[in-house]
């Protein structure tokens, strides 16, 4: 292979596309030199949301899921996804965890206990996902089950959990199979921080049948409202006259599918060393299986294990024996290595790293919208001459923009497009390329559509910018996230891994 043209990946974190209005601050701002790369070169626009990023329909992307894309050169499917995509398809019903788990609660006791968040808020779990398990549970002849139903209150409105639970139970008697046994506020349950005194309440609800005593699920939330609790907070209950406690022989699954609020809970209920607690009685299950695998030595058969990514970029350059640099402030850092790299913690060969501090001085960007792009761009063009291939991360656009303060978010894309010009300007001076692009939007929508300020993520397509000496007669196709890493390689006149199924989406003109 020839020696390759140096190029810069430049990720300009939370840059969408969107129409002029009041609350775009990305076309509201004075950026000359992003004006005039995007009027002189080849540009087009990628998907970053949704199923184009390995998201349900519809949802919007963050920067692990747009990072992870990029590098992986492909749509990388979140845990999600992959289960709605294995219900959708039936495979569920196939799949082994599940099916051993009530296998061995079949030759046990017969009991299978359901255990998780019910709320369709998609950040731990989704309520379609405990119906598909009913359904599961009433073909595979299990006698009984139980639900243990955590109520939300923080991923949806804090009062939502009566409706969720309804729909449970409607559900449950359309199937005939299954019976709500406790009812809990995922503050006890779903403690991450230590605070086991917590977790014991729960423990106890659980496996000891202790706590409020609920005449029915939907009178009891009901009770805890009336006593200002919201769904959040709702002290454990036990559902009078069910006797649905965990105990010996019975099978457990629990149907979180984000790992750091489940782990705790879980090791109360199966670790035989745990001791953070007392436990009055500990059960021998039958079984005790989880949605996805929550910690790396667990010993618990998840029925979504974790996928392992090959043919990434950051491995390919790595093995075609070339130099590439990773850059970022500490905001993004994790954004352009770990994520970048599809879950792998260190570096390969011939990867630096360079992390440039954030702000501490401040609590919210919104007070410093400069952050430390500047650091950034001066870091990164002193190292320019010494990598074949330098990814980088501006994060103002996307932290400033979470603050919902507009005339901030305006100053950090002056900021960012002043350090785009100085960045460009180096790479060219060297003979080099930049691809310009962002992992997802969030500074262009900056008010929701009544009035108020937005804060999150939008679902806005982003721009990918090609910047050469010798390139305006190029084109660019659209495309995804996903394309940009076979792009890099086909410009290099490399060709991409099987496992990077993206499509180069440069013509030379």
């Amino acid at each position: 292979m020839a020696e390759p043209k140096k190029t810069l990946l430049l990720i300009l974190d939370g840059w969408g596309i969107a129409p002029d209005s009041e609350g775009n601050c990305v076309r509201n701002a004075v950026t000359p030199h992003l004006d005039r790369l995007l009027a002189d070169y080849p540009s087009t626009r990628l998907a970053c949301s949704g199923r184009a990023v390995g998201l349900p329909d519809g949802f919007m992307g963050n920067s692990e899921v747009g990072h992870m894309n990029i590098g992986g050169g492909r749509v990388i499917y979140q845990d999600m996804t992959r289960i709605d995509m294995a219900i959708e398809d039936g495979s569920i019903m196939e799949n082994v965890a599940l099916k051993e788990l009530m296998a061995r609660t079949r030759a046990g006791s017969g009991r299978l206990h359901l255990m998780g968040l019910v709320s369709d808020g998609g950040v731990h779990s989704h309520h379609n996902h405990i119906h598909a398990l009913l359904e599961m549970a009433r073909r595979e002849g299990v006698a009984e089950v139980f639900v243990h139903v955590f109520l939300d209150g923080r991923d949806t409105p804090p009062s939502s959990g009566l409706e969720y639970t309804r729909q449970l139970m409607e559900r449950m008697d359309t199937l005939g199979v299954g019976r709500v046994a406790t009812v809990c506020g995922r503050y006890w349950a779903m403690d991450r921080d230590k605070h086991w005194e917590r977790n014991q309440v729960a423990y106890r609800a659980l496996v000891c049948g202790e706590g409020v005593v609920m005449a029915d699920p939907l009178t009891g939330i009901r009770a805890a409202y009336g006593a200002g609790e919201t769904d959040e907070f709702v002290k454990p209950g036990v559902i009078d006259g069910v006797n649905g406690t965990i105990g010996d022989g019975d099978g457990l699954f629990f149907f979180n599918f984000r790992a750091d609020r489940a782990r705790q809970i879980s090791r109360a209920i199966f670790d035989p060393a745990f001791g953070e607690f007392e436990r009055p009685t500990v059960p021998r299950l039958a079984g005790f299986a989880t949605m996805t695998r929550y910690e790396e030595a667990s010993p618990l058969p998840a029925a979504f294990a974790p996928q392992s990514y090959e043919g990434t970029l950051g491995e390919v350059v790595s093995g075609l024996g070339l130099r590439q640099l990773r850059i970022a402030e500490t905001e993004k850092y994790a954004h352009v290595t770990y994520f970048f790299n599809c879950g792998r913690e260190e570096p390969f060969p011939g990867e630096d790293r360079v992390m440039i501090p954030s702000p501490r001085e401040v609590d919210t960007y919104d007070l410093k919208p400069q952050m430390s792009a500047d650091e950034v761009a001066d870091a990164l063009i002193a190292r320019l001459p010494d990598h074949d291939l330098c990814v980088c991360n501006l994060a103002n656009l996307d932290m400033v923009g979470h603050t919902g303060i507009m005339d901030a978010a305006i100053a950090a894309c002056v900021t960012v497009d002043h350090c785009v010009g100085r960045i460009v300007d180096a790479v060219l001076g060297l003979g080099g390329r930049v691809l310009l692009t962002a992992d997802h939007g969030n500074a262009e929508q900056m008010l929701a559509e009544d009035g108020t300020p937005h804060t999150a993520h939008s679902t806005n397509p982003v721009p990918l910018v090609l910047i050469e000496e010798g390139c305006r007669g190029a084109t660019l196709d659209q495309g995804i996230l996903g394309d940009i890493a076979p792009t890099i390689l086909a410009l290099w006149g490399v060709d991409a891994p099987a496992a990077m199924t993206g499509r180069n989406l440069a013509s030379k003109g």
